[in-house]
């Protein structure tokens, strides 16, 4: 039995090839890999802390909080996210937050509790402490492209035109 094989179907050949190793050095690459940032809530130490107790209290069956604040009155924040990455090189995606809350009065009582999500208010980056905010950041580049103000203009008066 002859076998003949011909032009275009070592063209085929080589073409389904490439895709197959193409596709599995593709698929080595996913992880869908999860990560647990921060303070996980645990509910029979969140029932210790009921309206009315002291902040001695809080930090007795809470811990140390992530991150407080002192407006009207002092505010622990307890601060828990979930990030995935679907690649092992890509960025991590965040898809829960949730935050606890506790409220404090001037003597150190508890007054309010509150959970927040990640739907209640916007991403907060809590590494830089930083919260995005609306319009462009350009670089200079793109702020000279755009023509009209800004770097233009500082480039414009350096160069001596008017």
């Amino acid at each position: 039995m002859d076998i003949r094989i011909f032009k275009s179907d070592r063209k085929f050949l080589s073409t389904t090839a490439l895709a197959l190793a193409v596709t599995l050095g593709l698929s080595a690459c996913q992880t869908s890999e999860v990560f647990h940032n921060g303070y996980v809530v645990d509910q029979a130490a969140l029932d210790l802390v009921p309206v009315g107790s002291s902040r001695e209290q809080v930090l007795l069956s809470l811990g140390t909080p992530s991150t407080t604040a002192t407006f009207d009155g002092e505010v622990f924040y307890y601060i828990s996210q979930k990030r995935t990455r679907s690649v092992a090189f890509m960025k991590q995606r965040l898809v829960d937050q949730q935050i606890l809350a506790i409220y404090f009065d001037k003597d150190g009582i508890v007054t309010q509790r509150a959970n927040y999500t990640l739907q209640d208010g916007k991403v907060f980056d809590t590494i830089s402490r930083t919260t995005p905010t609306g319009g462009r950041d350009l670089t200079f580049l793109q702020q000279l492209l755009a023509g009209g103000g800004g770097a233009a203009n500082s480039v414009r008066n350096i160069l001596g035109g008017q």
